[in-house]
């Protein structure tokens, strides 16, 4: 049997009736997106990593693990004034003490893009082959220079100083002299007005000073410094105000500073050459005999009754009151007491060569100690 087969409308749309819809673009794929970032990120962690790697060797120390105390002995260099800081990495290298020029470039490059505070400073560096770059680099910029180190003792004379320097190979007795008078023609305007010496003004310490400062001008203007900063507000701060001047102060401290050595006695003494000046006695002070003729007594030789006897302007056993300038440079302690002598009733003392005394209110108290230890020392056979 034989049938009309219909079309089936939902079988087959007609071509007229079929709309046509656009193509939904298709997504990109994240492996596609991620891939050139992480390969840019690779190539970039790589091309850092070697720049470090490379920064690190041609910055890093020049003294290799287990080398000779030679070679690890700390190099001097002299940085001239007005080196360049290309020059100044030239010298180091010149030295032995960096690897690359080009490393030394980009840190002083750095530093100046980076605006750091100061500059490489001229002078004299002791540097150490076991340092990388930077620590140089650093040492020269903020002018660590090298320093040596000198110390005058408390109740020094000036010419006790310039024989000291001489010694040490700095300068000369006569240099030393020479630019302290200079100072006095010059004063700085803290310093007693006509002053005759700077004798008892270059405050006793131990100072750090740059090696190329080793020169009469730099040493004599450092010792003047320290006195202004550390002796000088002590006079401006007493209360009430001392009755002696300045200059004085400073001379009547030296007298102190001579006669003690024991500490707990610097105040007694100086309470006796307070009640001598007090009542117009002469202070009769060995020391001031001593500096007037240049001599220094032992036990072994005192002083003669002939050099007690001899003139001079600084012989307080003949001439009252003080001395024409001070007689050392006395320390910060004597300095303290001579603004605020001990209350004591006594006027004399005497040496017992052991660096104590005996005080004494009266002549003959002190004639007996006299005698005492006289006989202890040499005794009579």
């Amino acid at each position: 049997m034989t049938r009309n087969l219909q079309p089936n409308p939902k079988s087959k749309r007609s071509p007229r009736s079929q709309s046509l819809q656009p193509r939904r673009p298709r997504k990109p794929s994240s492996r596609r997106i991620w891939a050139p970032v992480l390969g840019l990120t690779v190539l970039l962690g790589g091309a850092y990593g070697c720049s470090q790697a490379w920064w690190r060797s041609q910055t890093r120390p020049v003294l290799v693990q287990g080398a000779s105390r030679a070679e690890a002995a700390n190099i001097q260099v002299q940085i001239p004034s007005g080196t360049s800081a290309n020059e100044v990495g030239q010298i180091l290298q010149d030295k032995n003490l960096i690897h690359s020029l080009l490393a030394w470039k980009i840190w002083t490059r750095w530093a100046g893009l980076t605006n750091r505070p100061g500059g490489f400073q001229a002078g004299t560096y002791e540097l150490s082959p076991g340092d990388p770059l930077p620590n140089l680099a650093e040492t020269i910029w903020e002018g660590r220079v090298k320093e040596a180190v000198f110390t005058i003792p408390e109740g020094w004379s000036m010419r006790q100083m310039a024989q000291y320097f001489e010694a040490q190979g700095w300068f000369s007795q006569d240099e030393f002299r020479a630019v302290a008078e200079q100072i006095l023609a010059n004063p700085p305007q803290w310093l007693p007005p006509q002053l005759e010496s700077l004798e008892g003004f270059l405050f006793p310490d131990t100072y750090q000073v740059p090696v190329d400062s080793r020169t009469p001008e730099a040493v004599l203007a450092t010792m003047l410094k320290r006195f202004e900063t550390t002796a000088l507000p002590l006079y401006e701060a007493a209360s009430p105000p001392p009755s002696l001047t300045l200059q004085e102060w400073v001379t009547f401290a030296s007298i102190v500073e001579k006669e003690s050595v024991v500490p707990q006695e610097r105040p007694i003494i100086a309470g006796v050459f307070k009640n001598r000046l007090e009542i117009g006695m002469t202070l009769g002070s060995d020391p001031t005999v001593e500096y007037g003729l240049g001599v220094t007594q032992t036990p072994e030789n005192p002083l003669t009754l002939a050099q007690v006897r001899t003139p001079s302007p600084y012989n307080t056993y003949i001439n009252p009151g003080l001395t024409p300038t001070p007689i050392a440079s006395p320390g910060l302690a004597s300095l303290e007491v001579s603004l605020n002598p001990a209350q004591t009733e006594y006027l004399y003392f005497v040496a017992r060569y052991d660096g104590t005394h005996v005080f004494s209110k009266t002549l003959a108290e002190h004639e007996r100690a006299q005698a005492k230890i006289r006989d202890k020392f040499d005794p009579k056979s």
